[in-house]
């Protein structure tokens, strides 16, 4: 599931969010702050093995889908295993994002 396709169906972003593209859209700023943030503190700090974007390649790559991901997690309250086959990733990989997203 990806905010591209969702952009264009508000019913069905609505039902999964509780927000309207124009509301999603509006939370990105404060989102992407957020996010840098969580990056600058954890994934660019010196002695890390692997600098950041290095390694696997994510399944959440482009911010709204972070977004989209956590908000359907609050709204809808999957349990793991489902909300990873929504977004094309296995258990465990859900859970990281999860944690990720919201420590």
């Amino acid at each position: 599931m990806q905010y591209a396709t969702l952009k264009n169906k508000p019913r069905t972003l609505r039902s999964l969010t509780g927000f309207n593209p124009s509301e999603f859209e509006a939370l990105l700023p404060s989102f992407s702050v957020a996010w840098e943030r969580f990056v600058s503190e954890t994934f660019k700090r010196s002695g890390r093995k692997r600098a950041y974007g290095a390694g696997r390649k994510a399944h959440l790559k482009q911010l709204e889908d972070k977004l989209l991901f956590i908000l359907v997690y609050f709204r809808i309250y999957p349990t793991q295993e489902v909300h990873g086959y929504l977004f094309g990733m296995s258990q465990g990989q859900a859970n990281e994002w999860i944690h990720r997203l919201t420590g």
